[in-house]
């Protein structure tokens, strides 16, 4: 008598599917050939996994999704949050947020290298980038909502996409840095946000974003 396979009873959530997903390729230095391998592997069911996520590359974007997701639960953690300028909010957005990629460095590393096409590695970042956008979007309509003159006022816009390749920047400033404890990060997040919000105001947007694509091409390249 073939007595039939024990149940997997281990209750299966998004988050252990992310972190079975994230041990996998790491453990293996490649993405699962297929969502099929990939439950084998971690004794789960398909449609346990299709319950969560459509397929990897859906799995991959939701991760840098959680990434972001984490970071905005520790800064309104902080009771002092809210009574912080729009730049020392920006300042413990990247703050937090490089944190956390710290915390998993080796996964970030290897899927922002897997493709040789750097382009094919930055599809997973579309989630991240729309809400990155949003929330520099709502930090720039807070100041201009305390702002009387429509002079005087920012277009969200163009200040969520220079915010984007600000971002940009940290992330490949970070993935190249080997100082102790990347506190060179550190310094470069605490130099970039301050030069951006004090040129914010006695420069036009245009020009900073300029800047910003230079030094993404610069780094990117």
């Amino acid at each position: 008598i073939v007595m039939p396979a024990k149940a997997n009873t281990k209750k299966v959530t998004e988050d252990a599917i992310i972190g079975a997903y994230m041990d996998y390729v790491l453990e293996h230095e490649e993405v699962p050939k297929s969502i099929y391998k990939f439950c084998k592997a971690n004794k789960i069911k398909e449609e346990e996994f299709y319950n969560f996520f459509g397929s990897v590359d859906g799995l991959q974007k939701a991760i840098w999704n959680t990434f972001y997701t984490n970071t905005e639960a520790l800064i309104n953690k902080n009771e002092a949050y809210n009574s912080f300028s729009n730049k020392d909010k920006m300042l413990t957005f990247f703050f937090t947020f490089f944190e956390l990629v710290t915390l998993n460095r080796s996964y970030v590393l290897f899927s922002l290298n897997e493709n040789q096409n750097m382009l094919k590695n930055m599809e997973q970042l579309k989630g991240l980038r729309q809400n990155i956008k949003s929330f520099a979007t709502d930090l720039i309509e807070e100041g201009n909502a305390n702002k009387t003159s429509k002079l005087t006022q920012h277009p969200p816009k163009l200040f969520s996409e220079g915010a984007w390749l600000q971002f940009m920047f940290l992330l490949k400033f970070w993935m190249n840095d080997s100082s102790p404890a990347f506190e060179k990060t550190d310094l470069a997040i605490e130099k970039s946000v301050t030069t951006i919000f004090d040129l914010f105001d006695n420069t036009p947007l245009e020009s900073i974003l300029d800047f910003g694509k230079f030094l993404y091409k610069e780094n990117f390249s």
